[in-house]
This record gives C-alpha cells, sequence and structure tokens, in this order.
C-alpha cells in the first residue's frame, strides 16, 4: 500500500520552507535538497507563479517529491495550488475556510497557530498537524514541550528558528516534523553556483533524525 502524505511528512521529518524567486532557482534548489535525501518541499505563495513552481516541481519529479504549498490563506489559494500539485496546505496562521478547503480536497492541513487556544481551536477544526511560528520567538523547544503539556495528543510542526543546532532539541520536546527555512533551503548557495552547500545541510538534517530515532 503506497505510504499517506502524513507517513511521508513523519518520516521524512522535515518540511522545507522554498521561497524561490523563480523557477529556476526552484527547481536548483529542489535537485540539491533530493541530492541530500529530503524528497518533501513546500512552495510558498511568496514565490512569484507559485502555482506554476508547483506544476514544474510535479512534472520534473512525479510522486520522487511530496509537494505542498505555504503561505496560504484563502480558500483560493488552497484550491489552485491543490490544482498544481500540493498534497498539503500550509499557513502561517489560522484560516478555518482554508482548512475546510484543504480537507475538501482531501488533502493534508497544516494551519499556523502559537497559543494554546489557537491551538486547540485549530485541532477542532480539522487539522491535521499544527505549525507553532513562529516558535523561536516563543522560546523555541521549551515552549513546544509547554504547549503539548496539557495537549500530549497533538501533531506539531515548529517553524521560525529550527537550525541544524536546534533541531534534537525540538525533536526531544515533541515535535512530529520541522519546518525548516533558510537554514537548508539556502537560496544564495544556489545563486553561487555551490548546491553542494544544500545537499550538504539536507544530509545533516536527516543524520539527527536517524540520530533521534535510534536512541
Amino acid at each position: 500500500m503506497p505510504e499517506s502524505t502524513a507517513q511521508i511528512l513523519e518520516r521524512v521529518g522535515l518540511i522545507p520552507v522554498l521561497r524561490a524567486k523563480n523557477t529556476k532557482q526552484a527547481l536548483a534548489v529542489v535537485d540539491a535538497m533530493i541530492a541530500g535525501g529530503v524528497t518533501v518541499v513546500e512552495v510558498t505563495m511568496t514565490c512569484p507563479d507559485a502555482c506554476g513552481v508547483l506544476r514544474e516541481l510535479k512534472n520534473q519529479y512525479g510522486s520522487k517529491v511530496l509537494l505542498g504549498s505555504g503561505t496560504v490563506t484563502t480558500p483560493h489559494d488552497a484550491e489552485a495550488t491543490i490544482e498544481a500539485g500540493a498534497e498539503f496546505v500550509v499557513s502561517p496562521s489560522f484560516h478555518p475556510e482554508v482548512v475546510s478547503a484543504t480537507k475538501n480536497n482531501g488533502k493534508l492541513s497544516i494551519p499556523g497557530a502559537l497559543t494554546p487556544t489557537e491551538v486547540i481551536t485549530a485541532e477542532r477544526a480539522g487539522a491535521d498537524y499544527i505549525k507553532i511560528f513562529p516558535c523561536s520567538a516563543m522560546g523555541g523547544a521549551p515552549y513546544l514541550k509547554a504547549l503539548l503539556a496539557p495537549f500530549p495528543h497533538l501533531k506539531l510542526i515548529p517553524t521560525g528558528g529550527v537550525t541544524v543546532q536546534t533541531a534534537e532539541s525540538f525533536l526531544k520536546a515533541g515535535a512530529k516534523a520541522l519546518g525548516v527555512g533558510g537554514d537548508l533551503v539556502n537560496l544564495n548557495a544556489i545563486d553561487d553556483g555551490h548546491p553542494e552547500i544544500i545537499t550538504a545541510a539536507a544530509k545533516a538534517y536527516l543524520q539527527i533524525l536517524a540520530r533521534f530515532r535510534s536512541a
């Protein structure tokens, strides 16, 4: 039986957040990440022609890469990105109508939330996972652990402040996966002709995850 979107997300354990300037840059980043073993990517609506980028990634990689859309704040954008190939939809904030549109299309919903009230409201609205953003601004891993104390069943994905240095602390605090930005999705590395920097970062993250899981 093929893996579900949720199973792939938790197995890979990373959601790299891609804010590329164009499709060529996006493809180069994803190539470099795949070379390092990371096969999930979230294309944000801040990318020029985000749906075009998603379609191109879908054409290039098919089922080899799990695609998601990010910074989605309207049902229209949720539906447009799903049509373009997104299997999961991420928001920086909580929009019940975006959760509904995503679930109605049979896709995985990951809204953003920060406070205990927002987190539990998002879960009750049907969120599959909840992105805790900006996690670092609230104290990072200790904040995640504090949120899970009264709600141990919640599936939380910290985003903001996740680096190779902090990744293990977030996993120990109970993160189901990690939302990773510039520390992995290094656009300068592509522009400077050094995709191997991204590949090395991808491998480093996967080693941290493997080490944590084997412990």
